[in-house]
């Protein structure tokens, strides 16, 4: 009985261990931030875009220190005006404040200069690392390919893999 027993368990295991093999995927990662990094174009980019930055964020603080300059003028000079020339310096400090914080968040807010430079720039170095992480996919016939370097987003999927339209008909979207 004992010898049966183990007859079947070896029959189970073989059996188990090639369905698995019938259904395993090819799982690679790629360290998108350390190929970045080797490119020279793209280290060329980031270059252009920090000195791009720097620019604006030195035009930026000069204009702030304009501002302050004339508060300082302002304050010494506060007791001297009238109401109505105080009333317009005030109002002609505050706009000029007002600007420059409108021209920073042009520059470096949600989807501003700065980001659009960067998608400029970067996107198409991103796109060939993305393309070239597809056809390495596609030759080594690899089912899914996780990007180790940004918090593992996958970067290709295989379609076959694909259960969104499922997903979608259990829950009476179509």
């Amino acid at each position: 009985m004992f010898k049966t027993m183990k007859k079947i368990v070896l029959v189970l295991t073989i059996l188990m261990s090639t369905t698995l093999f019938t259904f395993a995927q090819k799982f690679a990662y790629v360290d998108t931030e350390a190929v970045l990094n080797q490119l020279p174009e793209y280290q060329d980019a980031q270059k252009g875009i920090d000195a791009i930055a720097e620019n604006w964020q030195s035009e930026i603080q000069q204009k702030y220190e304009e501002i302050e300059s004339l508060y300082k003028e302002y304050q010494a000079e506060q007791v001297l005006l009238t109401e109505d020339i105080r009333q317009k310096r005030e109002e002609s400090i505050i706009a000029k404040e007002n600007d420059v914080k409108k021209l920073q968040k042009q520059r470096f807010g949600y989807k501003g200069d700065l980001f659009k430079k960067k998608q400029e720039l970067i996107k198409p170095i991103q796109d060939k690392v993305y393309e070239a992480v597809e056809e390495l996919a596609q030759q080594k016939s690899f089912d899914f390919i996780i990007d180790k370097s940004g918090g593992a987003s996958i970067l290709y999927a295989n379609p076959k893999f694909d259960q969104t339209e499922t997903i979608l008909k259990k829950l009476g979207v179509n």
